[in-house]
């Protein structure tokens, strides 16, 4: 008889916020930071934070806090401009497309950075980093890097007007349909049952 151990993956870390604004964390039975909550992003823990009181999910709130110190930080990602582009999209249409559009172009630069590490696996002279060796390296990749990312911006931003093109050209057929439709006169169907002889 052979005895099968399945890898059960673990539950999702439960991390409660109190009215006093402290983070307790359920798994540890201990109160936490902000930066212990980065930690955990760090380490691709899979965590929700929730109201204490209410259950209400915190978790994004308490991501964008996360983000904020980090942009209030010496080196931020986000620039003025970029900030003020991100806020013009909410209320617009295009709004649920954005956040797609943005996620798959962070997933896309997550893999070039994925497939630049493993071509620097030979770099490692044994345990130790040789940092001549690394310096060389990224001043090769650099560019091969830079490539690849105009590359995939260019197809992604030509996808992104093709779709915007497909749309409009769905909303005026749609427009054109109503217009040809609203020219006949139809008749309401009457709720007549027949008669009973």
């Amino acid at each position: 008889m052979t005895n099968t151990t399945t890898t059960k993956k673990p539950a999702e870390r439960l991390i409660k916020k109190y009215p006093n604004r402290r983070l307790y964390d359920t798994e540890t039975s201990t109160y936490i930071t902000l930066s212990d909550v980065k930690r955990l992003v760090l380490d691709q823990e899979d965590f929700k934070v929730v109201d204490a009181k209410s259950s209400d999910d915190l978790t994004r709130s308490i991501l964008l806090q996360i983000i904020l110190e980090e942009e209030s930080g010496g080196l931020p990602m986000f620039s003025s401009v970029m900030l003020s582009q991100i806020i013009r999209f909410y209320g617009h249409a295009m709004q649920g497309m954005m956040g797609t559009y943005l996620e798959k172009n962070i997933q896309a630069f997550i893999d070039i950075q994925q497939k630049l590490s493993e071509q620097s696996k030979g770099i490692y002279d044994g345990n130790a980093l040789n940092p001549e060796v690394w310096s060389q390296f990224m001043n090769m990749q650099a560019p091969m890097m830079q490539g690849m990312m105009t590359s995939y911006i260019e197809q992604s931003k030509n996808m992104f007007v093709q779709m915007q093109e497909q749309m409009q050209m769905q909303m005026q057929m749609q427009n054109q349909a109503k217009t040809m439709f609203n020219t006949f006169p139809f008749q309401a169907p009457t709720n007549s049952t027949p008669e009973k002889k």
